[in-house]
């Protein structure tokens, strides 16, 4: 929750300037090595690490101007962008994956 506020107070502050702030957050587990911290957690469950740098491209590219504020959620970025076809993320396809750790 701290994260979102912040990016709220950021995007008003900067957002006459012309900066965007928005901030990022993966629906699913992120196989990193942070993951392998969380006991009976397996990145078999969760997405590889480009999906956050192909979502964050895609936020990164699109104009500024009019686009701040917003808490976004990768699947929902990369299909707004035309990708809808995301197994390719998957670190174990065959693996059910589980929910990010911050979304509800």
């Amino acid at each position: 929750m701290g994260m979102s506020f912040v990016t709220l107070g950021l995007a008003a502050e900067f957002g006459p300037q012309g900066v965007a702030i928005n901030a990022l957050w993966p629906r699913t587990l992120i196989a990193t090595d942070a993951l392998n911290m969380i006991p009976g957690v397996s990145a078999a469950n969760g997405r590889k690490p480009e999906i956050v740098a192909d979502t964050a491209h895609a936020v990164l590219t699109r104009e500024a101007k009019g686009f701040s504020g917003h808490c976004l959620i990768d699947k929902d970025v990369l299909a707004a962008a035309g990708t809808t076809d995301l197994p390719g993320y998957a670190v174990d396809p065959s693996q059910p994956l589980l929910p990010g750790l911050f979304l509800d």
